[in-house]
């Protein structure tokens, strides 16, 4: 699937909103409306390396278990996340989400999302309304971090390492 991107302005400062989304650990909270059951990959929640694994609430989807890692932090400004879902894992995803500094101290957070898939029904099943979907849910999830971050409300569960 081609890259999609969503991105919304988060009155907040640049370290605050890099130091929440550093923390996977945090990301059910805002994500928990599509992205269920998560479980962390190791006891370390922050920075590079660490992982979660979820199940992805989609319509008709069989195989709904999927990971994501932190490979690259770098402070204050962008976080990559690369993972896999799907039947025995085999799409590849890659997650960046980049965060500039605007004025008086507000971030413009901008998450691009892109999947890689293998085989043709792989690919079949992506163009059969995947990206929309995953557009309208991504969307939703960057406007609750936006009230996670400045109101602090609509939290969501947060992730414990045992997953519940």
């Amino acid at each position: 699937m081609d890259p999609l991107t969503v991105s919304i302005v988060v009155s907040a400062p640049r370290e605050q909103v890099f130091d929440y989304l550093q923390d996977i650990a945090n990301h059910p909270e805002f994500t928990d409306h599509y992205l269920v059951d998560w479980h962390l990959t190791r006891i370390d929640s922050v920075g590079r390396g660490a992982g979660a694994r979820f199940r992805v609430k989609a319509p008709g989807n069989r195989f709904s278990w999927g990971d994501v890692t932190f490979s690259e932090v770098e402070r204050p400004h962008r976080i990559v996340e690369v993972g896999r879902m799907g039947k025995n894992n085999r799409i590849r995803t890659l997650g960046v989400y980049e965060l500039a500094a605007g004025s008086a101290d507000t971030t413009r957070v901008r998450f691009t999302l892109q999947t890689i898939p293998v085989t043709l029904s792989d690919k079949l099943m992506e163009g059969l309304g995947a990206k929309g979907w995953l557009r309208r849910k991504n969307q939703r999830a960057m406007r609750r971090l936006r009230s996670i971050l400045e109101r602090g409300e609509g939290r969501g569960p947060r992730v414990t390492v045992a997953g519940g």
